[in-house]
C-alpha cells in the first residue's frame, strides 16, 4: 500500500509538474458563412463551413456550439434567472400590477410569442463530410463526432442553421428601444472553446462571452435599402455603396435588384457582430494609424448633433489608448446605434445613441476601451469578468479626465472606490473568483466587476508606483495579445516589470472578500522625538505610504514595506523627501517607527495621501492637530 500511495504521489508530482510547465497553446477556428435575412418575419437561414484545428494535446471526441438566441423563449434559462434574481434587469422586465394592486416585475422573455422568440435551429451537421450525433439542450449544441480530433491536427464541421431574431431584451434582436431594426449580436452557431481548463460550453444566462480565435468569412444577404455595419472589412465597397465606397465612385444597382450581398472578412477575431437599418448615416473619420473609424447612427436631428461632436472625441481616445496600452491592430472599426445600451464585440460595438453627447461620450469610451481589454486580450469574460470590464473602466476613466485638458483630475478613480466602499458596507460582496452567472444579484455583479477590477489596476500603482504600472500595461499587451490571459498572467507580468512578488496581491484581491483597513492607533512623545503607532484591523495587508505635516509648513513622506513584497516601491513625490523605514510583516498586526520631531511640531499624518489605497474606513487614516 506504501509503495502504491508512494506512486501515486509521484505521478501525482509529475502531472502537476507537466501542467505548469506546458506551453502556451489555444485553439483556431475558421468560419465561412452565407445567411439570408427576410426582413418581413425577421427569419434568416445560413450555412456554415469552420475548419477547427486542434492545438491541445487532447483527443477530442465531442464538441459544442452556442446557440445563443435560444435563451430568448419562455421557459429559458435566462428566463428563469428573471424569475428568481432579487434585482432583474430593468431592460429585460416589465412592471406589472397584480389582482391585489401590487407591483411586480414579470420577465419579457416569459411573454413573447412564437414570431416573437429568438431560436437557433441546426440541421445536417457532418464532420468531414460524416453525419454526427447531436443534441441540444436550450442554448448549447453537443455533438459526438464520428471521427475523434487528434492532437495538432484539423477538421472540417458543416451545417445548415434556421434562426428567428427575437424582440431585442437583452443585446441582440429587433426594433430596439431606439428603433433600430437588426442588432445581429451572438446570432450564429459559435463553436464553444475549448482550453487548458476544458471546454466552456457555458449557458447564456444573459452574462458575457469566451470565443476562439480564428478568421471569419461572412455573406450577409439583406434586401438593399439597409445599410449594414459590423464586425470585418467590407470586400465589395463600389458595389455596394451605403456610405463604404471611394470618394468620387457612385454606386448604380441594376433596376431590378432587390437584395444586396454584403462580404465581409474579419481576421484574427474571436466573434462577428453586425447591425442593420434601412435609416443609418455612414460617417467615415480617418483615426490614428490610418484607422478607419466608422460611425452608424438614426438619422434625426438630435442624434445627429451628438455623432457629429462624438466622432473628433474618438480619434482622440483611441490616440490615448493607443499610447497607454499599445497601438489598436486592425485598420477599421465601427460605433454602431443598436443594442440595449453598451456592448462590445470584434471591430465594432453596438450601444444606445439618443443620450446626451456626455453619456454617448461615456458609452464609447468604454466600449472602444474593450477592443484592448477582450478582443485582443481575450480574457474569459463569464470566469474573470473584473479582468475585461475592470480594466476597460481604468482605461475609460483614465481616457476621459485626459480629454478634460487643464480641468482633469489628479485622482480620477474617486467614484469608484465609494462604489466598491459602499459593495463592501452592504454585505453582499463575492470573491471575484465567482463565476458572473453566479452572483446572487446583479448590483454585486456589477460593482465586482467593473468597480472592483478598476481599482485592481489603480490601486496597482500605489502598489508599484505609477511607471511600472504603465509598463506592466504595456507588457501585457505585448506578451498576450491575440491570446486568452488569466489573472496569474496580469499578476505575473507586473512582477516582471517591477521586480516585486504580488501573489499576495491576486490572492486577496481577486480570489476572496479580505478588505484593507489601516489606522493611526498613537502618536506620542519619545524623549524629544514622536513614535508613530500603526495598526493592521482588516486582512489585507498593503505597503504604507505616510505623509507629515509639521507646524513650519514643511513635509516629508515615509515608506513602509510589505515584507512579503521584497519590494521599495519608488518614491512617488521625488521632489518630496522620503525615508524608506524597516518593513511590516503581515502577521504584526501593530507597527511602530520614530521621528526626529518633537510631537508639538506635527500638524498633521496622514495614511496614503494618494487615496489610491482601498482603506474600507478611511476615517482612523489621519492624525491632525486641531
Amino acid at each position: 500500500m506504501r509503495k502504491i500511495i508512494l506512486l501515486s504521489f509521484l505521478s501525482l508530482g509529475l502531472n502537476s509538474a507537466f501542467a505548469q510547465s506546458a506551453p502556451y497553446w489555444q485553439q483556431h477556428a475558421d468560419y465561412k458563412m452565407e445567411v439570408s435575412m427576410d426582413v418581413k418575419n425577421y427569419q434568416y437561414k445560413g450555412k456554415q463551413e469552420l475548419v477547427y484545428t486542434n492545438n491541445s494535446p487532447d483527443t477530442l471526441r465531442k464538441v459544442f456550439y452556442h446557440l445563443y438566441p435560444n435563451a430568448f423563449q419562455p421557459g429559458s434559462e435566462m428566463d428563469a434567472r428573471l424569475h428568481f434574481i432579487k434585482d432583474p434587469d430593468g431592460r429585460m422586465v416589465n412592471k406589472v400590477k397584480t389582482a391585489d394592486g401590487k407591483e411586480v416585475k414579470q420577465s419579457r422573455i416569459e411573454t413573447l410569442k412564437p414570431n416573437e422568440i429568438g431560436y437557433l435551429k441546426i440541421a445536417n451537421f457532418k464532420q468531414d463530410g460524416v453525419s454526427a450525433q447531436t443534441r441540444v439542450s436550450n442554448t448549447v449544441l453537443e455533438v459526438t463526432l464520428p471521427k475523434p480530433i487528434l492532437p495538432n491536427s484539423k477538421t472540417t464541421f458543416t451545417l445548415d442553421f434556421d434562426g428567428q431574431v427575437p424582440v431585442q431584451i437583452r443585446r441582440s434582436g429587433r426594433n430596439n428601444s431606439e428603433g433600430v431594426e437588426l442588432s445581429m449580436s451572438q446570432w450564429y452557431p459559435k463553436l464553444a472553446e475549448f482550453d487548458f481548463e476544458g471546454w466552456h460550453a457555458d449557458p447564456y444566462i444573459a452574462r458575457e462571452f469566451h470565443g476562439v480565435w480564428g478568421n471569419f468569412d461572412v455573406k450577409i444577404t439583406i434586401d438593399k435599402e439597409y445599410t449594414i455595419g459590423g464586425s470585418g472589412y467590407l470586400q465589395d465597397k463600389n458595389s455596394i455603396g451605403h456610405g463604404y465606397e471611394d470618394a468620387g465612385v457612385t454606386v448604380v444597382y441594376p433596376k431590378k435588384t432587390k437584395t444586396l450581398t454584403w462580404h465581409f472578412i474579419a481576421p484574427n477575431v474571436h466573434d462577428f457582430t453586425w447591425a442593420a437599418d434601412k435609416e443609418y448615416t455612414h460617417d467615415i473619420v480617418k483615426g490614428p494609424n490610418d484607422v478607419d473609424l466608422h460611425f452608424f447612427y438614426k438619422n434625426n436631428e438630435k442624434t445627429t448633433a451628438n455623432w457629429k461632436q462624438l466622432e473628433p472625441l474618438m480619434v482622440k481616445v483611441m490616440d490615448y489608448y493607443n499610447h497607454r496600452v499599445g497601438a489598436y491592430p486592425y485598420k477599421q472599426y465601427s460605433f454602431i446605434q443598436g443594442g440595449d445600451g453598451g456592448m462590445e464585440y470584434a471591430m465594432c460595438t453596438l450601444m444606445l445613441g439618443n443620450g446626451t453627447l456626455e453619456g454617448i461620450l461615456g458609452t464609447a469610451t468604454h466600449e472602444l476601451g474593450h477592443s484592448w481589454f477582450q478582443h485582443i486580450l481575450a480574457s474569459n469574460e463569464s470566469k474573470h469578468p473584473w479582468m475585461d470590464e475592470g480594466f476597460t473602466t481604468y482605461i475609460e476613466d483614465s481616457a476621459l479626465n485626459e480629454l478634460k485638458g487643464d480641468k482633469k483630475e489628479t485622482n480620477p478613480f474617486k467614484g469608484t472606490y465609494a462604489a466598491y466602499y459602499s459593495l463592501v458596507n452592504s454585505g453582499k460582496e463575492q470573491p471575484q473568483t465567482t463565476h458572473g452567472d453566479r452572483y446572487d444579484e446583479n448590483r454585486p455583479y456589477s460593482i465586482s466587476s467593473y468597480v472592483k477590477g478598476c481599482i485592481f489596476l489603480a490601486q496597482l500603482e500605489y502598489v508599484i508606483g505609477k511607471e511600472n504600472l504603465d509598463a506592466t500595461l504595456k507588457r501585457y499587451y505585448s506578451d498576450f495579445k491575440f491570446k486568452h490571459p488569466t489573472p496569474n498572467d496580469i499578476k505575473r507580468t507586473a512582477e516582471r516589470v517591477s521586480g516585486a512578488e504580488l501573489d499576495w496581491y491576486l490572492v486577496d484581491w481577486a480570489q476572496t472578500t479580505n478588505t484593507i483597513d489601516y489606522g493611526i492607533k498613537d502618536v506620542a512623545d519619545n524623549a524629544g522625538k514622536t513614535t508613530i503607532t500603526l495598526e493592521r484591523i482588516g486582512r489585507m495587508p498593503m505597503p504604507i505610504d505616510l505623509k507629515v505635516d509639521y507646524t513650519d509648513g514643511t513635509s516629508e513622506t515615509f515608506y513602509i514595506p510589505l515584507r512579503m513584497m521584497n519590494f521599495i516601491k519608488p518614491n512617488p513625490n521625488p521632489n518630496e523627501k522620503r525615508t524608506v523605514v524597516d518593513d511590516w510583516a503581515w502577521a504584526m498586526s501593530n507597527y511602530s517607527f520614530t521621528i526626529d520631531k518633537n510631537k508639538t511640531a506635527i500638524k498633521k499624518i496622514t495614511i496614503d495621501p494618494s487615496g489610491l489605497m482601498a482603506d474600507v474606513k478611511p476615517a482612523n487614516n489621519v492624525f491632525e492637530v486641531k
